[in-house]
């Protein structure tokens, strides 16, 4: 039994680059139209969590896998098919995937739009839970399995040029594998543009499928894969759907109001810090002034009264000054 969980995550939130057109020819006529992304995680879960799409989701873990000389799935049971809609408004809700194999690996497949900037323990944290989950109160030891977490991002993290860099728990000597129990993979989009690579691998086509920025790009990633063509077929029958649409711009309304108070965030600790930077900086001019005036023989009420520092700062650094001499 494997458990996996695999993680989409965006680097800024969505823009320009993240549209897909299509439609007549170069993309002008009546059938224009806009199709969703496939990276914010309401269309990734009804593309690869739908009960009618377990082949595409078998799939692209097996692209996964396969890249990383890890074991195939051979089929997968949909545990969660069902959308909780509330959660779509709810900008902290995770949109998840969870399957089992028919040798009981568990599959927990999580998609995530922004960048936490903390994912190795967000990743552990979940890859924990997906593992303690397997057993209840009095179980043994001896019923948990393998769990594994894949994080799909949009930006760079990993310090190397891989696009796929897979973790396991060894000894930090001689390499040895304490279990095969824990597995993190992250697969990183952003270096897969930079470098020259083949269609031939798997997990090389469905990075494309997610970075496409036109329908011929997506229909040339199609041709000769079923799997993709079936992602495909999925994500324009979504894009042409009024509530689908209607959905997807809640979600979106949601992830971005996130993005936004983080960044509101961000500029008040900003801000916060230079106001205390002052306070250090002034702190620390007055403490430099102090100890010239003592070194010129004033008393402790002198430089205390011409610094504005309290006496007992005085009589600290008086002592400093005489540890040093």
């Amino acid at each position: 039994m494997i458990f996996a969980v695999v993680t989409w995550v965006a680097a800024n939130g969505m823009g320009e680059r993240d549209r897909v057109i299509m439609g007549g020819e170069n993309g002008r006529g009546v059938n224009r139209m806009e199709l969703l992304s496939p990276k914010v995680d309401f269309v990734f879960k009804r593309i690869f969590g739908a009960e009618e799409n377990k082949d595409v989701l078998v799939n692209f873990l097996n692209a996964v896998f396969e890249d990383s000389g890890e074991p195939l799935v051979a089929d997968v049971e949909i545990l969660n098919p069902f959308l909780d809609k509330e959660a779509l408004t709810d900008k902290l809700a995770v949109l998840d995937v969870k399957a089992r194999t028919e040798s009981g690996t568990l599959i927990d497949v999580e998609v995530q739009l922004w960048n936490h900037r903390d994912m190795e323990k967000r990743t552990f944290y979940y890859w924990a839970k997906l593992f303690e989950s397997q057993l209840k109160e009095g179980e043994s030891y001896f019923k948990l399995h393998k769990a594994v977490t894949i994080n799909v991002v949009d930006f760079t993290y990993i310090e190397t040029d891989r696009y796929h860099s897979t973790f396991h728990l060894r000894e930090d000597t001689t390499g040895i594998l304490l279990t095969d129990l824990a597995e993190i993979h992250f697969i990183e989009l952003p270096k897969l543009r930079e470098r020259s690579v083949g269609f031939e691998r798997r997990l090389v086509r469905w990075m494309l499928f997610f970075t496409a920025k036109t329908k011929e790009q997506l229909e040339g990633l199609a041709m000769g894969d079923p799997a993709i063509r079936k992602a495909l077929t999925t994500l324009e029958f979504l894009s042409q759907d009024e509530e689908a649409r209607r959905l997807y711009e809640e979600r979106m309304k949601g992830l971005q109001t996130y993005l936004a108070d983080m960044e509101g965030a961000r500029q008040e600790g900003r801000e916060e810090g230079r106001k205390e930077g002052r306070k250090e900086g002034d702190r620390e001019a007055r403490r430099a002034l102090a100890k010239n005036f003592l070194g010129m023989g004033l008393t402790v009420e002198q430089v205390a009264k011409g610094t504005g520092l309290t006496r007992n700062e005085v009589e600290a650094i008086r002592r400093e000054m005489g540890d040093d001499q």
